[in-house]
């Protein structure tokens, strides 16, 4: 009797910690962080709160962590495209024209990937920052590593209000970006077996 309720009393231990730990996993898992150095580049994706990604790209910059920045992505609508509409707001924000490269293709992460190794590449660049979204860095990172291996890729997310690493949980769309984005990893994850 004393060692099924040894038992009962690990299982409950275990799945409490569970319960508290799973979620600060994904948090931590899908919003990596690393230790800025000196790059040759920081690349900025489109989507999202944008505002809140051109701001970290400019300011990574504006502190001389890169000497070019480059904005990746399509017109959302009109004539216009993100990176282009990125481009002139880093612009009014003191970047000069000179330091900024776009890619105006890209429709999704993966293209975002796709057509950004291609500048970066023809560039001969060898480290790079990435700034997107906390949510989206994990998978954008993927994307990115999975076309240029040879690069250093460094990850510093914009500051996003619709989610918070710590207490993703708390909301619907916290919720639903954390859930979105897990399936869209383990989608390209299932991908990637299959090639």
């Amino acid at each position: 009797m004393f060692k099924l309720v040894k038992k009962l009393i690990w299982v409950v231990v275990v799945v409490i910690l569970l319960v508290v730990a799973l979620p600060l996993f994904v948090g931590w898992y899908l919003s990596p962080q690393d230790t800025l150095e000196k790059v040759d580049a920081v690349v900025v994706v489109s989507g999202g709160d944008s505002d809140k990604r051109i701001e970290k790209g400019v300011q990574l910059w504006k502190e001389g962590w890169a000497k070019a920045l480059i904005f990746s992505g399509a017109a959302e609508e009109g004539d216009v495209s993100n990176a282009a509409a990125m481009k002139n707001i880093a612009i009014s924000h003191g970047v000069p024209a000179g330091a900024i490269l776009i890619e105006e293709k890209s429709k999704t992460t993966a293209e975002n990937a796709k057509f950004t190794a291609e500048i970066i590449k023809e560039k001969g660049y060898k480290n790079m920052i990435l700034v997107t979204a906390p949510y989206h860095q994990r998978r954008t990172y993927n994307l990115f590593k999975k076309e240029l291996p040879d690069v250093e890729i460094l990850n510093q997310s914009a500051i996003d209000e619709s989610w918070r690493k710590k207490g993703w949980w708390e909301s619907n769309i916290g919720r639903f970006l954390t859930v979105g984005e897990l399936g869209k990893i383990f989608l390209n994850f299932v991908q990637d077996q299959g090639k």
